[in-house]
């Protein structure tokens, strides 16, 4: 090899180790290798129709409260001139509105921002049903036991459902909670909820 074929290797391999350093310091999403557009597909996200089932819980929940309110008697006194229907009619034409607003964003791609350790996490279905079991079974015990007790063993059902493990601690501040929503409503709205087997006693 002559020393001009020396000295045109030596000027073309700067050139060449350039574009290589180049290469290997471009960011793997670099304009052109398709990089950026996959990351950006991947990081948007899909309509998650599993929101579905809440809006379908509301609406249900929502029509219940209106068929539940319409059939309250006609009622009225002194001290409550428009009677019980309107306000519980409110609260159910509310939550079906809610449930129809909801359910529209959830199929136009509406979504909550993922946070936190649970970041990414699905409807827990297995949680879902437990509280539901534990709410029915509060309105099939309520005339019975009391809303007292009723209302304590859902405080307390659904605290421990939730994760709650403290089990004693959580059951007592369940029966205080149950105590006082009993006498605030009795006290301050005048309003007796079923007392069950704790009638005379309460």
């Amino acid at each position: 090899m002559t020393d001009a074929d020396k000295a045109e290797g030596a000027v073309e391999d700067p050139s060449a180790a350039s574009g290589a350093a180049d290469d290997a310091a471009a960011p793997t999403g670099a304009p052109g290798g398709g990089g950026a557009d996959t990351a950006a597909a991947e990081a948007k996200p899909g309509r998650d129709l599993q929101q579905l089932w809440v809006c379908g819980f509301l609406a249900v929940l929502g029509v219940l409260v209106i068929v539940d309110a319409a059939r309250l008697g006609g009622f009225t006194a002194s001290n409550d001139p428009i009677g019980p229907k309107p306000v519980p009619i409110i609260l159910g034409v509310l939550l079906f509105a809610v449930a129809a607003f909801y359910a529209l964003d959830t199929v136009r791609g509406g979504h909550g921002e993922d946070e936190g350790a649970n970041a990414g996490d699905r409807l827990d279905f297995k949680t879902v049903g437990l509280l539901c079991a534990v709410f029915i079974a509060n309105a099939l015990l309520i005339d019975w036991l009391g809303w007292v007790i009723s209302g304590s063993l859902l405080f307390w059902g659904a605290a421990i459902v939730l994760g709650s493990r403290r089990y004693f601690l959580t059951l007592a501040a369940a029966v205080v909670l149950g105590l006082a929503t009993f006498y605030g409503f009795a006290i301050g709205l005048g309003l007796g909820l079923p007392a069950g087997v704790l009638q005379g006693i309460l």
